[in-house]
């Protein structure tokens, strides 16, 4: 396991800032050092944490195997209209990311990256039901044979930024890098009617392993 490379810039700055807060309070307020100490060691561990990038390689790619695009818990299972690039009734399935989760989105599946777009927007709470229409996020659109789905990226309350590598015209490779969120959020897929799910509400899932949904061929 090793640390992704969206967290290098926060990583130092957060080690600089709290080497300063820790010599500033070593200095003047001596008898707090300790405390001070412990809690910035205690914070730096769990933003390591929070970026840490593990191995999760597919070995075995499928063309109709929707697998999940990162770890957390189904939060959502309903048929939706999406009005963006499918413009049709679908099912949306979508997965909640703590701060505790790991934050790597991946591909869900092989396909031909169709769409791509960034949508500067508010910070509600991931959960609330409008975030996937008014929060910041990005929507990126694969084609797969005769199919087309639907992955946005869905900032809240604490994410602020959404980081998307996806490019139309690009091939996506499932278990790929496709983006990441900063500290909390959700990812939701959006997939044809007649989609086979392998997953019910509250369930944990883990990013490149879970098999969300099945295609149909």
């Amino acid at each position: 396991m090793t640390i992704h490379k969206e967290g290098y810039p926060t990583l130092l700055f957060s080690f600089i800032f709290l080497a300063i807060i820790n010599i500033v309070v070593h200095t003047y307020l001596y008898p707090l050092f300790p405390f001070f100490a412990f809690i910035s060691i205690i914070l730096y561990l769990f933003l390591i944490s929070f970026f840490r990038r593990p191995d999760r390689s597919v070995s075995i790619l499928s063309d109709t195997d929707i697998l999940s695009p990162c770890d957390g818990k189904v939060v959502v299972i309903e048929q939706v209209y999406e009005p963006e690039f499918l413009k049709a009734d679908c099912l949306q399935v979508s997965v909640f990311m703590s701060p505790l989760n790991v934050h790597i989105n991946w591909h869900p599946i092989n396909g031909e990256i169709l769409y791509s777009k960034y949508h500067p927007g508010k910070f509600l709470a991931a959960w609330n039901p409008k975030a996937s229409t008014e929060n910041e996020r990005t929507t990126v659109a694969y084609g797969v044979r005769t199919n087309k789905i639907v992955l946005r990226q869905v900032a809240g309350a604490l994410a602020r930024r959404i980081v998307c590598y996806a490019k139309s015209g690009n091939q996506a490779t499932q278990g790929g890098e496709m983006g990441f969120i900063k500290f909390g959020s959700r990812v939701d897929l959006y997939l044809p009617l007649d989609t086979k799910l392998n997953v019910q509400l509250d369930q944990v899932v883990t990013g490149n392993r879970t098999v969300l949904a099945t295609l149909p061929k």
